[in-house]
């Protein structure tokens, strides 16, 4: 009889190396066992995140983490959550951070953070609103109407109030309107770099304005703007040098000074002051430079004043109107959300900048105790230490303000700043400082979260 041979698989008795190797098995096995994408997409978590973030994205981390579990970087029973992991907070690429850099406005950090009541009138700005619209008679209404009566309450002595994207938009709107084929005259020690190599010089000369230098870099008089203003003078600007001091051998003109020579004078304040501070004596405010006789005065919202970007202009009712109603006025228009948090920050509660400013140092001290106590009982190396913070934005150049610090090891700061709540502070003498004046009292619990999530990137697996 013929004998055939059939050929196989081996089976679960055949000897040893007549098979895969077991551990080809078990990870063949295992790729088996990798959920499906359609089963994945199905549990409530990820549904729930599909919702929030868009299908697009939870669809692409939960291939993700199927793939990690096939090259055998997780269990497949850990899929869902990895894919979980893998996701932002957010439909945005912008991720929050705690700010404890000790620098209450950080221009990389989006300056003031917004209060609890700017980001509620958010929220409800977010839907269809009345922005335009008299809801009692049902015809087109002014924009902005409730926020610039806000504004108004809070500078009594403007005239009249407007606002527009940024306080460079401010200050471009009052050149173009007031000035543009004109001359604006400006002191030669207040032609600044306003940030990320913008020139004040440039920013004014794009409108069509042309710039009349006055004085030197350390010393200009009332003298000196009255002999050139004339017939084809704009409007005499003053720049707040806001992120840089002039000491020695100075001289500056004031406002009251210069109201006298028949053209207005424009005063750019820059850091949103808009009355005094206790702890900023040297800082200019809005409400003090209009009594001065200020014809117009510019700023930006998002700094001292606390709010959300925006540029404010202030003062001569006739003046304000005439800027509103600019064509350029329309390209700088904000938004809803603009107009609602801005409100919200002029009648709301203190906003977190207000309440960073006027944070006692012995309060302070006492979070950073607390705080140090607590981590180093887990076997974190830190220790409380006192720090200085500043204003940062471009506001009440050289002024300190006394806080206290969590003080690290230095690879802290790595491991915090990627860690999955970021975490900004500073290095110092070759420690990472936490900076607590900028950090709200509520965010201590996170803070310390924070820092023993990042402990095994920055100490190693073994601490």
């Amino acid at each position: 009889m013929e004998q055939r041979t059939v050929r196989g698989g081996p089976g679960p008795h055949d000897a040893p190396g007549s098979a895969d190797p077991p551990g080809q098995r078990h990870a063949a096995d295992a790729r088996r066992r990798v959920p499906r994408t359609d089963d994945l997409l199905r549990d409530p978590r990820l549904a729930a995140a599909a919702d929030r973030l868009g299908a697009h994205r939870v669809k692409a981390a939960v291939r993700q983490a199927q793939e990690r579990a096939r090259a055998g970087g997780i269990p497949p029973e850990r899929v869902p959550q990895h894919a979980l992991d893998l996701l932002p907070g957010t439909a945005s690429g912008l991720r929050p951070v705690i700010n404890a850099t000790g620098v209450l406005l950080h221009t990389n950090l989006g300056r003031a953070p917004l209060s609890a009541a700017a980001r509620r009138a958010v929220r409800e700005a977010a839907g269809p609103t009345d922005v335009e619209l008299d809801l009692t008679t049902g015809l087109r209404a002014r924009r902005g109407r409730s926020t610039l009566a806000a504004l108004r309450a809070r500078v009594p002595a403007a005239g009249a109030a407007h606002v527009v994207n940024n306080g460079a938009a401010a200050l471009v709107l009052a050149a173009t309107a007031l000035a543009a084929g004109r001359e604006i005259v400006v002191s030669r020690g207040e032609m600044v770099e306003i940030g990320d190599g913008f020139r004040l010089p440039d920013l004014l000369v794009s409108t069509g304005a042309r710039l009349r230098e006055v004085g030197t870099t350390n010393r200009t008089t009332p003298a000196d703007y009255a002999a050139v203003t004339g017939p084809d003078t704009g409007f005499l600007l003053k720049v707040h040098p806001s992120n840089f001091r002039i000491t020695g051998f100075t001289r500056s003109a004031e406002v009251a000074d210069l109201t006298g020579l028949g053209v207005p004078v424009v005063v750019d304040i820059g850091s949103g002051l808009l009355a005094p501070h206790p702890a900023l004596p040297e800082e200019p405010d809005a409400a003090t430079q209009l009594r001065a006789g200020a014809a117009l005065v510019t700023a930006s919202g998002d700094k001292l004043l606390g709010g959300p970007q925006c540029g404010l202009l202030l003062g001569r009712e006739d003046l304000v109107h005439a800027l509103a109603r600019h064509p350029l006025a329309r390209a700088l228009r904000v938004d809803k959300l603009t107009l609602a948090a801005l409100e919200a920050t002029l009648t709301g509660p203190p906003t977190p900048t207000a309440r960073a400013l006027t944070a006692g140092p012995a309060g302070l001290r006492a979070r950073a105790d607390r705080l140090a106590a607590a981590l180093a009982a887990d076997g974190i190396d830190v220790r409380p230490v006192g720090s200085t913070a500043t204003v940062g934005g471009g506001g009440a150049p050289g002024v300190t303000l006394p806080s206290a610090a969590l003080s690290l090891p230095e690879p802290y700061a790595a491991a915090l700043r990627t860690g999955r709540t970021p975490v900004v502070g500073r290095l110092e003498a070759g420690r990472c400082l936490l900076d607590l004046r900028a950090v709200p009292a509520e965010d201590d619990d996170r803070l310390a979260e924070a820092v023993r999530s990042a402990r095994t990137g920055a100490e190693g697996p073994t601490a």
